[in-house]
């Protein structure tokens, strides 16, 4: 009985614990035997047969076709190449300007609207003028001779954009003027 005994606890010991233990993979069947197994469903009998199509021929085509017109170049001399612009004979100078007035577009203003617009492009290029006169003899700095010239273009614009009737233009131009002038005389 001891024999048996010990028997019984070497079995243990000589396997080893079941979770260390590697064990083989099932074998799998081979793909190529599923193909020769037989069919064990019924195939569909309600499905209908595929419509048989109708060959359809070819358009015939005409057997020579015709030939494209040719084509003709003409045997003329190319144009003679332009003169730049700024060559203009004396003939042409006379009868062009040498530039192009720019459009006008200002409002359409009744008579009462002109003459107020004509009364304010006074008023303000008077106090700018009167202001800038105050500047004279004295010693400005960079800024303040940057805002003198500026108010004498825009002083200059409001009367020429007055000769040409816009007094809509001429009344923005001289009140810019007369700010700016204000300006300086606060700068002062």
């Amino acid at each position: 009985m001891a024999a048996i005994l010990l028997a019984c606890g070497c079995v243990p010991a000589l396997t080893g614990c079941a979770e260390k233990q590697v064990r083989a993979a099932a074998p799998t069947a081979p793909v190529a035997n599923e193909a020769v197994r037989p069919m064990t469903t019924a195939p569909d009998t309600d499905a209908a047969p595929p419509p048989e199509q109708v060959a359809v021929a070819p358009p015939i085509l005409p057997v020579a076709p015709t030939p494209a017109p040719p084509v003709a170049i003409p045997a003329t001399k190319p144009p003679a190449p332009r003169k730049p612009a700024t060559e203009q004979t004396p003939a042409d100078a006379d009868a062009a300007p040498s530039h192009l007035p720019a459009p006008r577009i200002s409002p359409q203003l009744s008579p009462g609207d002109e003459a107020a617009y004509q009364r304010k492009t006074s008023e303000d290029v008077s106090v700018a003028e009167n202001n800038l006169q105050q500047t004279d003899g004295k010693r400005l700095n960079a800024a303040q001779s940057d805002l003198t010239e500026k108010i004498r273009s825009f002083l200059l614009q409001s009367r020429d954009a007055g000769k040409n009737g816009d007094w809509a233009r001429a009344q923005n131009l001289a009140q810019k003027a007369r700010l700016l002038s204000v300006e300086l005389i606060n700068s002062l």
